[in-house]
C-alpha cells in the first residue's frame, strides 16, 4: 500500500512533506545498515530458525520420499534427475548421493541473480540454507525400504514434512534457493501470488516431462508430494497473509511513530482524526496493512512510541490496488 497523506492539526500538506522527507531519510539509513556484519548480527537469532527449517526439509526428503524413488519438485527435482539420468549411463560416484552437490550448483545463478534486488541479509541467509541443506542431504542416510507400507501416505507425509521445513526457511527470511527464488523474485516484481503456487505451476512443467523418462505411477506419486509440499510451505509462509492494523492513539504528537512505522516496514498508513464518544478525548485512527509476518514488528514499533496504543489486527483474505507484497 503506498503512502497516505497524513494530517495533524495545523499540519496539512506541510506536515506530510515534513514525515515523509523523514521516512525517505530512516529508510536511507536502514539500507546502509543492511550490509555485512551488521546485517549479520542483526538476523542472527533467524539462522538457528533456518538450520532448523533445513534439518526438517532434509529428514522428510532422505527418510519418506527417496526409498519410494519418487523426485521433488523444482531445482531439486532437476538434480534428482540429472543424478539418474547419470546413473542410468554407469556414473555411481561409489553410491554416493550427489543430488545435494547438484542442487548447490544449480542454485548458484539464481541466487546471482537475486543479489541485484534482494537484500543481502536476506542473500546471506538464503546462502546459509542451501549449503545446510547441501550437507544434511548428504549426511543423513536413506533407508533401504519406505518408512511407511503405504506408497501414497509416504508421499503425502514427505511432503508436508519437507514443506514445512521450506516454510520456517522462509519464515526465517531465506530461502531454500531454486524455484523459491525465482517465485520469490516474481512476488517481489508483481506483487501477487504465492511461492507455494508459483513452485507448483513450475512443478507441473516439471512432472510433464518427467512421464517421457518415468513410468506414470512414479509422476503421479512426485506430484501429489508436490501438491502437499506446496500446501505446508504457504501454510508457514506468513508473509503470503495479509492482516489489516487499526490502531488508536491518544497522543497529540504522533510524528515519531509515523515516521518509524514507514521507515522500517516501507508500508503506508492512513491517518483519521476523531474523538472518544465516551470520554470525548480526541484520538487519532491509523489504518495499516501488513503481512502476517510484518504484525510482531509492527506492534513493537507502536508501543515503543504508545504504550496506551488501542491495536486491533483483522486477517485479510484479499487486497486490490497498491499492497506492496513482501517475500524477504
Amino acid at each position: 500500500m503506498s503512502s497516505k497523506k497524513t494530517k495533524a492539526p495545523g499540519g496539512g500538506k506541510q506536515h506530510t512533506r515534513t514525515v515523509r522527507e523523514k521516512v525517505i531519510r530512516e529508510e536511507e539509513i536502514i539500507k546502509d545498515n543492511d550490509t555485512g556484519r551488521k546485517a549479520v548480527r542483526k538476523e542472527a537469532y533467524m539462522f538457528p530458525v533456518i538450520l532448523a527449517g533445513a534439518l526438517v526439509y532434509s529428514f522428510g526428503m532422505n527418510l519418506f520420499l527417496r526409498p519410494l524413488y519418487l523426485y521433488s519438485g523444482g531445482m531439486m527435482g532437476f538434480a534428482q534427475l540429472l543424478q539418474e539420468l547419470l546413473k542410468r549411463s554407469g556414473v555411481t560416484f561409489d553410491g554416493f548421493n550427489i543430488s545435494g552437490i547438484i542442487y548447490y550448483l544449480m542454485n548458484v545463478p539464481a541466487i546471482l541473480i537475486a543479489i541485484k534486488s534482494m537484500r543481502r541479509r536476506f542473500i546471506l541467509k538464503t546462502f546459509f540454507a542451501v549449503t545446510s541443506i547441501t550437507v544434511l542431504l548428504s549426511v543423513i542416510p536413506i533407508p533401504s525400504a519406505p518408512v511407511l507400507d503405504d506408497r501414497i501416505t509416504n508421499a503425502i507425509i514427505a511432503g508436508l514434512i519437507c514443506g514445512t521445513g521450506i516454510g520456517l526457511i522462509l519464515w526465517g527470511g531465506a530461502c531454500d534457493g531454486g524455484m523459491n527464488i525465482i517465485g520469490m523474485l516474481l512476488i517481489a516484481k508483481r506483487g501477487k501470488g504465492s511461492v507455494g503456487n508459483i513452485g507448483l505451476i513450475a512443478n507441473v512443467v516439471l512432472y510433464s516431462a518427467m512421464l517421457f523418462i518415468f513410468d506414470p505411477a512414479t509422476v503421479i506419486y512426485s506430484l501429489i508430494y508436490s501438491v502437499f509440499n506446496s500446501i505446508a510451505v504457504d501454510r508457514i509462509h506468513t508473509q503470503n497473509i495479509a492482516s489489516q492494523v487499526l490502531v488508536i492513539s491518544k497522543r497529540k504528537n504522533t510524528e515519531a511513530m509515523q515516521v518509524d512505522v514507514m521507515g522500517k516496514l516501507n508500508r503506508g498508513m492512513t491517518e483519521i482524526d476523531a474523538s472518544g464518544l465516551f470520554t470525548g478525548d480526541d484520538v487519532k485512527i491509523f489504518i495499516i496493512f501488513v503481512s502476517k509476518y510484518e504484525v510482531n514488528r509492527l506492534r513493537r514499533i507502536i508501543k515503543s512510541h504508545d504504550e496506551d496504543a488501542f491495536i486491533v489486527e483483522t486477517p485479510v483474505t484479499r487486497i486490490d490496488g497498491n499492497f506492496d507484497k513482501k517475500v524477504a
